[in-house]
């Protein structure tokens, strides 16, 4: 196949075109541009000596000079009989004239994915078939990586609504996966609905309330790039829940907290004791169906204010719970900018941190995947501030190279993502990431971020080796009593868990060079993470 390339009129514009041959000469057709402000009689004459398959024109100045162009161009197409194809790229003004005309097989405007124009010059079909677009999680990664799968969550007030919402969504093809977010009555009492909780009325999200509207939310996803689905768990019957969400929406994956969904956060009203029990059954139930699993603690010990060993820790516990229940491929969240105030080397530290130690648990049967994502309360309600703070946000998160990045609508802060949001947010997270896969500056050498690194490192490690110590069990980290004892004596622990049983709620952190530190409340020094363990040890034994 050969293809021939140039501006025309008085266009002298070229980096679009120039990007055209360049993908061309990478899928191996024979390609060459002839030049810059190529009037139309040489044009033609060049086509009728070469006779290429391709013409790729572009034209980025007025769109009104643009019309007499293509009219000219016609004209000469029809009076010579040429019957090459013709492809067009320009502004968004100009390809409108361009589409009118009637001569271009298809018109780029710069924001088509590479699959998308190579599909049109190769003639492949879109035929919209779910297996163009694999439904199955790590496929999926692999055909993409290193451009991470993009993932949103959406769920409005009206299901209705979220069903269009999530078709619109679809047919945008800038999501990869769509998290459904159902509210606090689906989440809490969708297996026992006679007894609603008056509470939870008006509880985000979209309100589910039988089967079928998981059936139609997928079924309305069957069009564009066939995103995957998964759902927010339930906080009681999570067993019921993953069996459910597997059946209707094919749910990419898990997401099932250890800690969590108990008394310990008030959105269950489990004892923490049974919880973790019934977690960890339900995440051997996924292992055993063969559905990847999230284990998403880390982060929500972080955003109730505890240190950056304590959430390292919490996510290495979940981690080795997943391990041993069977995961096959296991999800680790990475939520940056958790507080807002943390600085991005020493988030970076952290992470890395917790990457380190967790993938001491990698092997041929657990597979980690890494996913990336902004802090929930890192967004500004200056919606234009929150754009920056997202793209910022992303930029730092791939320093871990993430195989998916779960990006958060830049409404958040004060609004629910809509479609709109969802896509313009993802839109710039792309853009973003594909600058970032060019090559970030280096972090290897930088003292501060290993420094800070190997402190979390050993800090971490001195409260997994507490953790060991507190009962006799051969397996305490997977041992329910054992968590349990961890965070009633305070070893896990958090600010803003304070009044909510069985924890102490007693640590206080502050933000110290940019990390965060426990400290003393009436004096404000830093307390080490050996002194406070020592601390509460020796006022429980």
């Amino acid at each position: 196949m050969k293809a021939i390339l140039a501006t025309v009129g008085n266009c002298i514009h070229v980096q679009g075109i120039k990007n055209f041959e360049s993908l061309l000469k990478k899928n191996n057709i024979d390609t060459e541009f002839i030049g810059v402000c190529i009037d139309i009689e040489k044009l033609i004459k060049i086509i009728l000596e070469k006779k290429p398959e391709i013409v790729g024109l572009s034209y980025r100045l007025e769109p009104e000079n643009s019309k007499i162009l293509f009219e000219k161009l016609n004209k000469s197409i029809k009076e010579n009989n040429i019957e090459s194809r013709f492809f067009f790229g320009g502004t968004p003004a100009v390809c409108e004239v361009a589409k009118k005309s009637g001569i271009f097989e298809a018109v780029f405007r710069g924001i088509e994915t590479e699959k998308d124009i190579l599909d049109k010059v190769l003639e492949r079909e879109e035929n919209n078939k779910a297996i163009e677009y694999s439904q199955n999680l790590y496929d999926r990664i692999s055909k993409s990586y290193p451009f991470p799968l993009i993932r949103h969550h959406f769920g409005l007030p009206s299901l209705e609504k979220t069903i269009e919402g999530v078709r619109e969504i679809a047919k945008s093809k800038t999501v990869d996966i769509i998290s459904i977010g159902p509210d606090q009555i689906a989440q809490e009492c969708f297996f026992n609905q006679e007894n609603v909780c008056k509470e939870f009325e008006g509880g985000g999200g979209v309100p589910l309330r039988k089967k079928e509207d998981l059936m139609n939310i997928y079924e309305s996803s069957r069009i564009g790039n066939f995103p995957l689905l998964r759902c927010y768990a339930g906080t009681n019957d999570l067993l019921q829940w993953g069996s459910m969400l597997k059946e209707t929406i094919n749910n990419a994956w898990g997401a099932i907290p250890l800690f969590w969904y108990s008394e310990l956060d008030g959105r269950s009203k489990r004892g923490l004791n049974i919880a973790i029990s019934e977690n960890q059954k339900t995440i051997k139930w996924h292992a055993e169906n063969n559905v990847p699993v999230e284990i998403n603690d880390s982060h929500q010990w972080a955003l109730r204010k505890t240190t950056d060993p304590i959430e390292v820790a919490s996510a290495y516990i979940a981690a080795y719970n997943a391990r041993n229940l069977g995961v096959g491929y296991y999800i680790q969240q990475f939520m940056m900018n958790v507080p807002p105030e943390i600085s991005p080397e020493m988030d970076i530290a952290k992470m890395l941190a917790k990457l380190e130690l967790i993938s001491e648990l990698s092997n041929d049967s657990f597979k980690i995947l890494r996913m990336i994502r902004t802090g929930l309360a890192s967004l500004s309600v200056d919606e234009d501030i929150a754009k920056g703070e997202l793209a910022s946000s992303i930029t730092i998160g791939m320093y871990l190279k993430p195989h998916i990045v779960h990006v958060v609508g830049y409404s958040e802060a004060y609004n629910v993502a809509t479609p709109n949001v969802i896509i313009e947010s993802s839109k710039i997270s792309r853009g973003v990431i594909k600058n970032c896969l060019k090559g970030l500056p280096g972090i290897e050498d930088n003292k501060r971020i290993i420094k800070r690194k190997e402190e979390i490192l050993k800090d971490t490690k001195l409260i997994l080796d507490t953790i060991k110590s507190l009962t006799g069990n051969n397996d305490p980290l997977t041992d329910a009593y054992t968590l349990y004892k961890a965070v009633e004596i305070g070893i896990m622990d958090a600010e803003d868990l304070k009044g909510f049983i069985p924890a102490k709620g007693e640590i206080k952190t502050t933000i110290i060079d940019g990390s965060v530190h426990c400290i003393d409340e009436e004096s404000g020094d830093i307390i080490s993470e050996k002194e406070r363990i020592n601390r509460l040890t020796s006022n429980s034994y």
